[in-house]
């Protein structure tokens, strides 16, 4: 047997293991008592050395260990579940946790303190650890905590390893070109997505969404179990969404496959959701882009049919106005049962009349984020001051809405 590799002891280290030399204690253990000296070495290693200093035997005493009760050496039992539990998956990337009974961990810690060590690792990060890289050298995944694929958690009471798959995320743009399509799914407000007669059984209030659309190629080649969709921002269900698309992220729920083939995927939307729903821009991304899709407030431009009876030179002198001045607008009518009740202030950017008849006229529009363009135009009953239906003195009612473009840094 080699020599122990040599590191500096302090006295009370020295100490410490001489108190702790005549316990049951396996050399994984004897050495986490001073896990924090020496470092780059094994557990092991440690124990070696100080028990070298002591002049006593460097192998494990031969008891079972008080501490562990001889689970580290059965970690390769471990490694044979954790693999059991991820057959069937693909994983490059996972971390490993560990589930011990309170007794065991409360004795780790009186241990400590009766022989005095400042110095020590938990057994349940040592496990984690030596798990992890015998796993690691096992599979050749890449084991620890950045942006792991799976996570293992060996219940170590139980005998059994779980396995969390993490989910994956795809980025892109969708064009909206239905009108009666909202964008995710939509339960049915009656039995909350059980199940009923209003809804025919479906447990939707709408047959389909964007969502459902666009994750059900994703959900077909990844095996995965269910989706989110993240979208930046949302639009009416009876409004198009135009322009160069709404960015969106797509969340799939533990999938067995994670490299999927987004050509093709983009392809078969095409085919699939010909004039429906268009997608551009796939791409693989991470769980970040969710919030920064979910935090920005771009501008948005809109083209809006009004009918109403209002001469163009009215309708300008009416938009000249509101330009210069901030909205007030209450929580809508059409959405106060999912939305907080209170006044949100908002502007209208730009505006102008793109063309016009008897009793309408077409507009396009630039608004600040949250703007609820239907309220500024009709009013709401009041909710919304002013409102262009305020300015002009006539009733207006909004005939379409098409949103135009979300001025993201992406498409300014």
């Amino acid at each position: 047997m080699s020599d122990p590799p040599t590191f500096e002891v302090p006295a009370p280290a020295l100490a410490a293991a001489r108190r702790a030399a005549g316990r049951p204690l396996c050399p994984e253990c004897f050495g986490r008592l001073f896990g924090r000296l020496g470092h780059g070495l094994t557990n092991p290693e440690r124990a070696a050395r100080l028990r070298q200093l002591l002049g006593g035997d460097p192998g494990s005493p031969g008891a079972t260990c008080s501490v562990c009760a001889g689970l580290f050496d059965r970690l390769d039992s471990w490694v044979e579940r954790s693999t059991r539990a991820a057959e069937g998956l693909e994983w490059h990337r996972f971390t490993c946790g560990s589930r011990w009974e309170p007794e065991l961990l409360a004795g780790e810690e009186a241990l400590w303190t009766e022989v005095g060590t400042e110095w020590g690792e938990s057994a349940r990060l040592a496990f984690n650890r030596e798990l992890g890289k015998r796993v690691e050298a096992r599979t050749g995944a890449e084991g620890g905590t950045e942006r792991p694929d799976l996570v293992f958690l060996a219940d170590l009471a139980v005998g059994r390893v779980g396995v969390t798959v993490m989910p994956i995320y795809f980025r892109g743009r969708y064009r909206k070109l239905d009108r009666t399509l909202p964008q995710t799914r939509w339960p049915c407000r009656r039995c909350e997505g059980r199940g009923c007669t209003a809804c025919g059984g479906t447990g939707k209030t709408y047959p389909e969404s964007v969502e459902e659309i666009v994750a059900a190629p994703f959900l077909r080649t990844s095996g995965g179990t269910g989706s989110r969709f993240h979208g930046m921002g949302r639009e009416d269900i009876d409004a198009r969404m135009l322009g160069r698309g709404r960015p969106f992220v797509l969340e799939i729920l533990r999938p067995r496959q994670r490299t999927l083939d987004l050509a093709a995927i983009g392809d078969e939307l095409a085919t699939a959701a010909a004039g429906r729903v268009e997608v551009v821009g796939l791409q693989a991304t991470d769980a970040p882009e969710v919030v920064r899709v979910k935090e920005a407030n771009p501008d948005k431009s809109y083209r809006v049919g009004v009918i109403g009876d209002a001469a163009v030179a009215k309708v300008n002198e009416a938009l000249d106005l509101a330009l210069a001045r901030a909205i007030a607008q209450r929580t809508p009518t059409r959405v106060a049962h999912r939305r907080a009740d209170r006044v949100r202030t908002r502007r209208i950017v730009a505006a102008h009349v793109v063309e016009a008849s008897e009793g309408r006229f077409t507009l396009d529009l630039r608004t600040e984020a949250g703007t609820y363009v239907k309220e500024w135009v009709e009013g709401d009953g009041g909710r919304t001051e002013p409102s262009l239906a305020g300015l002009l003195g006539v009733p207006l009612k909004v005939d379409f809405l098409d949103v135009m473009e979300i001025h993201d840094s992406e498409a300014t």
